[in-house]
């Protein structure tokens, strides 16, 4: 194989138009979320409420998310995702407004309670739609001999924005408030509506226009369970996202057991990402593509370690220490993720292979937080991390022993082949 060119897809100037662009959305969805995760335990104080606030994001995002799938096929992408954008914005607005001085004097906690519930359950049926957009739109930007190079950019750049967002997140609550937080969320997510249009309208690839939608989401998931290597890493993502995830209560730890505020809540938030960034950014030098599925195992392996690490940790710099591994090891695994997906999956239905993948792992998040957020009301936080830790090993363990094709799966063969093909 050629020596691999580490900056590829950024020699494609619409592709840099698009990471821009997914910048300034993930950037202003991660401030939001630590900054309702902040208020919303702020005026509850019960962890509860914070597995509620990602149970009402999976319910829409789960549901509709084969649904959501079959759209992003039959449509063209850059339209579709600056449908998704400019509803977004919506629900930016509504949040600032929720928290600014006139409402919160004049309305009751649970009516300011709730109408955040709503707008995040909008916000989950948006999600469904955003993934599957994506993800077909960056298939359209680069050739397919670098889809495993724009693959690791666009995931890094999705990390990056949300180490940005939570360091700035944290810092913003305590400097400006969180209704003027909300405000700046707004204006960038405006920004990057404006600067989407930049790319141009992309051919729709898929043959079957028109197809009857229970065929064509039975296709998609047919596709999907079919294919052993696709399925088994989104079953790992998933029980490992589901289980290991502490982002949901990550307030928790920082008001009540490490006592740093809202800039401290920031960085733990940002130390995750921080973790990711580093690792995608190597590999990008570093191919992935050999003993691919024994690098997952190792990843998540110690990204279970490093969350049980991070639950018993009542030291500050040591929690952020533990976290920071528990990104760069998520990292890894994220890339190895995205790349199979773009690698073994076909251009006509790339939008529904998407939307199983965010049943799989994006939902998980949302569960994961209601996991986190129900354990942390029974357990005790710390008892909730270890205990996710705990699971996320065993499952690691337990795949590695009975799934040969993940222990054995190796990407080399599929990308000489995309080269070989342009």
């Amino acid at each position: 194989m050629a020596k691999q060119d580490p900056y590829a897809a950024l020699r494609i100037k619409e592709f840099n138009i698009f990471l821009f662009v997914r910048f300034l959305l993930v950037f202003g969805w991660s401030m939001q979320f630590i900054v309702i995760e902040w208020q919303v335990y702020s005026i509850t104080k019960d962890p509860l409420s914070l597995g509620i606030i990602g149970l009402m994001e999976i319910i829409p995002a789960f549901s509709m998310a084969l649904f959501a799938g079959h759209i992003v096929d039959q449509r063209e992408k850059r339209n579709l995702l600056a449908l998704c954008t400019g509803a977004f914005s919506l629900i930016s607005l509504g949040l600032f407004f929720l928290t600014t001085d006139t409402v919160i004097n004049s309305w009751s906690t649970n009516a300011v309670l709730y109408s955040i519930y709503g707008l995040v359950f909008f916000g989950g049926f948006l999600r469904s739609f955003f993934g599957p957009t994506i993800f077909s739109l960056v298939a359209l930007l680069v050739p397919k001999k670098i889809y495993h190079n724009a693959a690791t950019w666009s995931t890094s750049t999705w990390k990056t924005a949300s180490v940005s967002g939570a360091l700035f997140g944290g810092f913003f609550i305590g400097w400006l408030g969180v209704d003027t937080t909300l405000s700046i969320v707004f204006v960038l997510v405006l920004l990057s509506f404006i600067t989407l249009f930049q790319i141009k309208k992309k051919p729709i690839l898929n043959k079957k226009i028109g197809e009857p939608v229970a065929e064509s989401l039975k296709a998609g998931v047919k596709f999907v369970f079919q294919n052993k290597a696709i399925l088994g890493t989104l079953t790992l993502d998933m029980i490992a996202v589901l289980f290991g995830g502490t982002v949901a209560i990550l307030s928790v730890f920082a008001q009540d057991i490490l006592k740093v505020g809202p800039e401290g809540f920031g960085l733990l938030n940002a130390s995750i990402s921080m973790g990711s960034i580093v690792t995608m950014l190597l590999t990008t030098y570093i191919p992935i593509n050999q003993n691919t599925g024994r690098k997952m195992l190792i990843s998540v392996f110690i990204f279970g370690l490093s969350i049980i690490a991070f639950g018993l940790s009542s030291i500050f710099w040591v929690s952020l220490l533990a976290l920071f591994i528990s990104g760069a090891a998520d990292g890894i695994s994220m890339v190895i993720r995205q790349t199979i997906l773009q690698i073994k999956t076909p251009d006509d239905m790339r939008g529904r292979v998407s939307s199983v993948n965010s049943m799989f792992v994006g939902s998980s998040n949302e569960l994961g937080a209601f996991e986190s957020g129900l354990a942390a009301k029974i357990l005790g936080p710390v008892a909730a991390v270890v205990f996710g830790g705990t699971m996320t090993l065993i499952t690691v363990v337990t795949t590695g022993i009975v799934s040969p094709t993940i222990r054995n799966l190796d990407l080399t063969e599929d990308i000489l082949e995309n080269e070989k093909e342009e």
